[in-house]
């Protein structure tokens, strides 16, 4: 794979830039830290309200990393220091009005299952400006055609957005076959958008179509759980879905929730800019498809 322009774009990622949540944005982009880093990250996440009340020596003791890294752990959040972590962790456990370090432990598993989709979503909307969801979204309707690449598990969300995009009468596609979506990338040029979805944002198949489509010229937009991964380094937008603690095969369980709900706010954003249109083209639809039912 080409290794230009590898470099991480942090400025746009940092807290300080975003005011995104700090445990949010910790839980986006642990994948990408170094051990040492997840350490700290570990500690933070796994009793927020004890880091508060701790001085950085007694973290230090808890994570077991030098006074000298936490401090950098906190400048590579975007905070000055272990003083300013403390005050963000504070603010964002008081705006979140959870108790925190704890997960619901009471209730059915409907009930678990449930409040973890509802905190993603909540989350997922606190760390996408809306600037930056608008600019995204404009770039989508000014593009000639728009191609989605991915692979796996988070293949039907990009199938999902194909279909969607249809029905607003944009140019999109979205082909399986991995080596089609290369093929496919070597023919964007300037005023197409390529989108890649990868929940890790490491999928190489899907690295490389956003990377090939970056150097034809088209606009490139990433759709991931995972701050500051590759897939980040060559998207010119990205969208951030929350990372969801809980796994079934693998596969984070709100992750698809999240990435879809932004799928569907694309959607919605485009058919409210476009409200004739987009009647007239659903209503042409609904005409043939019902034909189609029983009767």
């Amino acid at each position: 794979m080409r290794r230009k322009n590898s470099s991480i774009k942090a400025s746009t990622d940092t807290l300080g830039d975003n005011r995104r949540p700090l445990l949010t944005y910790i839980k986006g982009i642990h994948a990408s830290l170094n051990p040492t880093d997840r350490l700290i990250a570990d500690c933070v996440l796994a009793d927020p309200e004890r880091v508060i009340t701790s001085s950085i020596a007694q973290l230090k003791d808890d994570c077991g990393a030098s006074v000298g890294a936490i401090v950098a752990f906190c400048r590579r959040v975007g905070l000055t220091g272990f003083a300013e972590f403390k005050i963000a962790l504070a603010r964002d456990l008081a705006q979140s009005g959870l108790p925190a370090g704890q997960t619901q432990e009471s209730g059915s598993l409907l009930e678990k299952v449930f409040g973890v989709h509802a905190q993603s979503l909540t989350e997922t909307l606190q760390i996408n400006p809306p600037a930056q969801f608008e600019k995204i979204a404009q770039a989508i309707d000014k593009s000639r055609r728009v191609e989605l690449f991915s692979i796996g598990l988070s293949y039907p969300v990009a199938h999902t957005a194909y279909c969607k995009f249809l029905l607003l009468g944009l140019q999109a596609s979205a082909h399986f076959d991995s080596h089609i979506q290369l093929i496919a990338a070597t023919q964007l040029e300037k005023g197409d958008v390529a989108i890649g979805i990868s929940l890790s944002g490491t999928t190489r198949e899907t690295v490389e179509c956003l990377e090939v489509a970056k150097a034809k010229g088209a606009t490139t937009i990433g759709l991931t759980n995972a701050m500051k991964s590759p897939i980040t380094t060559h998207s010119d937008y990205c969208l951030y879905a929350t990372p969801s603690e809980i796994k079934y095969f693998q596969a984070p369980l709100a992750s698809r929730v999240t990435q879809l709900a932004l799928i569907d706010a694309l959607f919605v954003f485009l058919a409210l800019k476009h409200k004739s249109r987009t009647a007239a083209k659903l209503q042409a639809s609904g005409e043939e498809l019902v034909k189609r039912k029983i009767e």
